[in-house]
Order: structure tokens, then C-alpha cells, then sequence
């Protein structure tokens, strides 16, 4: 099992007077994450380093993962952002942290652990869904069967991801397992229907 967030959050933290503005954001794509980046770079320009990380993609062996210090001590913003995200199971998530020098240094330990603080306390008011994995199936039905068909499937626990009225009604249907909509288009059909593997997706679900 893994987790994602669903929504845009914030927090400030303050340490010996140095400000460390995040922002923890959905992103599916890294196109999607390095956009939420400079959008913090361009609100937060104040600041003068703008450190993060993130994580995209559901299949563990293909995810992207970057971490950034952007001018800070090597080691000191970037990685502590990016464990605190791995940590916590997360993916399709980007998290920044805009700071605003105070006048005192705070050591590579006091970044370390101000960069990670700022993102836990962004993560504190996110909403967290976990990323489901879910096979789907095409079937094609006669148009007078698939009103009774498609209420069947969804009483056997089958989502219908779409219908499309054709010269036959085209259902796109997903559960967990292929053998569960298989089993249940048998049952709702009397074995007729012959359903088309499509492959694998992943859809949030509540935690």
C-alpha cells in the first residue's frame, strides 16, 4: 500500500527568527511538481532558497524521485524533505520549503530538522488517500441488456468505469482482481460475454 495527498497545504515555522514557508501539493507528473515549485519560488520571493522534493508514480520500481537543496549546505533541505515524504509512504507528491534568513545560522543540524518540521506540520492538515491498484475490462453488450447488466455488476462490487452507446453498448469495468469482473459478467450474462483485458490503473480510496 501506498499514499498520496489530495489537496494544497500550508505551514510556517520560525526558528532563531529564520521563516520556513511549506507547501505540500499533489503532483502526478514531474512536469506537475516542478510547476507547484516555482509557483512557491514566485509567491515566497522573499526567500532566498526554495528547497525540495518530490516523489511521483504509483509502480515502486519506475517512481521519480528528485530532492533539491537550491543553495543550501549539501544534504541539508532536499534529503530531509524527500525522507520525510518516503517516510510517510507518499507519492505523487511535492513538497517545498521557501526560507527567509533570520540573521542566525542554524547549523546543518537546524536545517536539517527545520526543513523536515515545516514539511510535517504542511502534512499535518493534508488529506491522505491511499493509491488503489485496479484491473479494468471492456466488454460489449446488446443495448436492451446492459440497464439490468450494469446494475447486477454493480451489485457483485464491480465499478463501471464508463458506458459508451455504439452499435453496442461499450462498458469499461474495474476491481481489484481480473477474475472478479470476470466472474461477475459470467454471472450477469450466462457466460455470453467476452471480456478485453485492458490493463492496470490506480485510483485514490480513503484511507
Amino acid at each position: 500500500m501506498f499514499l498520496t495527498v489530495v489537496d494544497r497545504t500550508t505551514a510556517e515555522i520560525e526558528v532563531k527568527k529564520s521563516r520556513f514557508l511549506a507547501v505540500v501539493a499533489r503532483a502526478d507528473t514531474e512536469d506537475r511538481a516542478r510547476a507547484v515549485i516555482a509557483a512557491a519560488r514566485q509567491s515566497n520571493s522573499a526567500a532566498r532558497h526554495h528547497c525540495s522534493a518530490f516523489v511521483v508514480g504509483d509502480l515502486p520500481g519506475s517512481r521519480i524521485t528528485r530532492a533539491s537543496d537550491d543553495g543550501e549546505p549539501s544534504g541539508t533541505a532536499g534529503t530531509p524533505i524527500l525522507e520525510v515524504l518516503t517516510g510517510r509512504e507518499l507519492t505523487n507528491v511535492v513538497a517545498v520549503v521557501s526560507r527567509i534568513y533570520g540573521g542566525t545560522k542554524l547549523g546543518t543540524g537546524g536545517l536539517a530538522r527545520a526543513y523536515a518540521g515545516a514539511v510535517v506540520e504542511a502534512l499535518a492538515t493534508a488529506t491522505v488517500r491511499r493509491r488503489v491498484q485496479r484491473r479494468r475490462v471492456r466488454v460489449e453488450l446488446d443495448h436492451a441488456d446492459v440497464g439490468r447488466i450494469e446494475a447486477d455488476l454493480r451489485a457483485r462490487g464491480i465499478d463501471i468505469v464508463s458506458v459508451d452507446y455504439l452499435s453496442t453498448a461499450v462498458l469499461t469495468l474495474a476491481a481489484a482482481e481480473y477474475a472478479m469482473i470476470e466472474s461477475a459478467l459470467a454471472g450477469s450474462t450466462a457466460g455470453s460475454a467476452e471480456p478485453v483485458r485492458l490493463g492496470t490503473d490506480y485510483v485514490d480510496a480513503a484511507v
